[in-house]
């Protein structure tokens, strides 16, 4: 099994900084992809940001710009840094990693976090 440990959301005022951070752990071969989804009240869970292996990242639009995702192999920990940040920013967000195990892909999921933006 691998355990995912999220970190640094809190609330913030519009225009604020946040970084969120998730470490990996448990039976870990090799991490193929780490990413971050977010889910605000009566809406789908949606990607924001995301990191595969030998790629670079991909950002939905509404954060290009305001948002980086990078990640530590050696840690197997992701961060993802937000600036400017906007009351419809408000969501759990959620740590999402697919790990490779006997040449099998696993997908994993963090707690969720909350991210409160007040205007």
């Amino acid at each position: 099994q691998v355990q995912l440990v999220e970190s640094g959301g809190g609330l913030v005022q519009a225009g604020g900084s946040l970084r969120l951070s998730c470490t990996a752990s448990g039976s870990i071969f090799r991490i193929k992809a780490m990413a971050w989804y977010r889910q605000a009240p009566g809406k789908e869970r949606e990607l924001v940001a995301g990191l595969s292996s030998g790629s670079s990242a991909n950002y939905a639009d509404s954060v290009k710009g305001r948002f980086t995702i990078s990640r530590d192999n050696a840690k197997n920990t992701v961060w993802m840094q937000m600036s400017s940040l906007k009351p419809e920013d408000t969501a759990v967000y959620y740590c999402n990693v697919v790990v490779e195990r006997s040449l099998r892909n696993y997908e994993y999921w963090g707690q969720g976090t909350q991210v409160t933006v007040s205007s």
